[in-house]
């Protein structure tokens, strides 16, 4: 018989930083650093290691001997199950410290580059119930807790309405309240599971890609205007209809009630038929009198409070007169293009989905903008020599680009045409550092503004002023 490995423990680690992906950082006796996955800097802990490499440990605290000073009760009682909001322990004065120190430290360590001092990180004032986009999935085989496992309880009900587990992709914990939706999120995921249930209706088993309900998607505009989607397996009309009129029922004040059937092995939405069961098939956010129509394929940043400091600091950074030309690169349904259209001459817009770049003239015709064009393809084609001899060579560039950053093609027609400045907004500083290193032979760094989209959690956007060297 095998003998099981035994895994290393070390006792009284003094937790000394965050790192990456919300990890805190911890030394070994050896000397090697060790990513924990639940402390908080300041924490005393014996940790179990479950990797070990070359140059780092990745482990998990047992128990704890000191606990931080920084250290705040989570309000969700899945914390540490539900991989949401890994930072709920940390208090926020301090999420936003270690949030503005990765920034500062991925711009020196992977741009090496001459940076001006970081400008304060903008907080958000909501740290709950400020995204305005959840999904939710249903399972038939929900995740059990250790407690439960442990438990001689029969468990009957094995029906979920919730999260995956981080890196259990076929398992979903049931989620009775969630922190992250104002109302009536909850009310509408609880009164959707307990109705489903009493229709009898299967939940969706992702192994065995079986049973009718899949997901449910709920969107709550800033206008309170509200989406529901529910994405069904098959079509089944009589339960369907059921369902859906149940939920109309209930709460007449969702502005778009749809669904979609969804014969496929995974849950995205942009290859399906999306159907209006009552209501509209979009709902409006609202920003400074502009108004943005959102269906259920539409891109919108998730936090719109935060959505709006983001734009304003961006259009600032731009520093507009009403003379520019401005290229927006991955400008998505164009709603930094239009809010900064009123301070410009013209702006164009550049996004790879088709959808997307629909979405973005429709808008900017309800808003009666004229002064804004959409392009649609790949950035790196699109985006060429062709193109700036059609468009001229702009004034400015703002550029949103996806998690990976840019493009090097992109990257390198921004240092050919030389536009005489550039403003970038990253949802990820280390790809971010990595194309400005590129952009500093032609371009210098004036302005880095951090901005928390996401309380509790590690993520955050950060956007840069580059300006020419040679107009300095």
């Amino acid at each position: 018989m095998k003998k099981k490995k035994q895994r290393i423990v070390f006792e009284d680690l003094q937790v000394t930083d965050a790192a990456a992906k919300g990890k805190a950082v911890a030394k070994s006796p050896d000397g090697r650093v060790v990513f924990i996955e639940n402390a908080v800097p300041g924490d005393v802990a014996t940790v179990q290691i479950f990797k070990k490499k070359k140059g780092f440990y990745e482990g998990r605290a047992i128990s704890f001997s000191n606990l931080s000073s920084k250290r705040v009760t989570p309000v969700c009682p899945y914390f540490g199950v539900c991989g949401g909001c890994k930072w709920q322990d940390m208090g926020y004065e301090f999420q936003l410290e270690y949030k503005q120190r990765e920034v500062e430290q991925n711009l020196k360590r992977i741009g090496k580059i001459e940076l001006p001092e970081t400008l304060p990180i903008v907080g958000s004032e909501k740290i709950y119930f400020y995204r305005n986009k959840m999904e939710f999935s249903f399972s038939d085989n929900k995740w059990l807790t250790l407690e439960q496992i442990n438990s001689k309880e029969t468990i009957h009900n094995k029906n979920a309405l919730g999260f995956h587990i981080p890196k259990m992709w076929d398992k979903i914990i049931d989620i009775k309240e969630c922190y992250l939706q104002e109302d009536p999120s909850n009310a509408i995921r609880n009164f959707v599971k307990e109705t489903a249930e009493k229709l009898k209706l299967p939940f969706f088993n992702l192994r065995e890609q079986s049973g009718l309900l899949r997901t449910m998607m709920i969107r709550i505009t800033s206008t309170k205007e509200i989406m529901v989607l529910i994405q069904f397996f098959y079509d089944d009309k009589n339960a369907r209809e059921s369902l859906m009129d149940a939920i109309q029922q209930k709460f007449p004040e969702i502005t778009s009630l749809l669904y979609t059937i969804n014969p496929k092995q995974n849950d995205t939405l942009y290859d399906l038929d999306i159907h209006t069961y009552a209501g509209k098939d979009f709902i409006t956010e609202e920003m400074e009198g502009l108004q943005f129509m959102i269906n259920a394929k539409s891109f919108y940043q998730t936090n719109s409070n935060q959505a709006y400091e983001l734009y304003k600091i961006t259009r600032d950074f731009a520093g507009l007169t009403g003379n520019e030309t401005v290229f927006d690169l991955y400008t998505g349904t164009g709603t930094i293009a239009q809010f900064i259209a009123k301070k410009a001459r013209k702006v164009i817009g550049i996004e790879s989905v088709p959808e997307a770049i629909e979405a973005a003239k429709a808008n900017a015709e309800l808003n009666k903008i004229d002064n804004v064009e959409f392009y649609v393809g790949d950035m790196r084609k699109v985006f060429n020599d062709d193109f700036i001899a059609t468009h001229g060579i702009p004034d400015v560039i703002i550029t949103d680009p996806p998690r990976d950053g840019m493009h090097p093609d992109v990257v390198q027609q921004l240092l050919n045409i030389e536009a005489p400045k550039i403003v970038y907004v990253s949802c990820n500083s280390a790809t971010q550092a990595r194309d400005l290193a590129i952009l500093d032979e032609k371009y210098k760094v004036e302005k880095v503004q951090p901005v928390d989209m996401f309380p509790q959690t590690h993520h955050v956007e950060n956007i840069v002023l580059l300006k020419k060297r040679d107009l300095l």
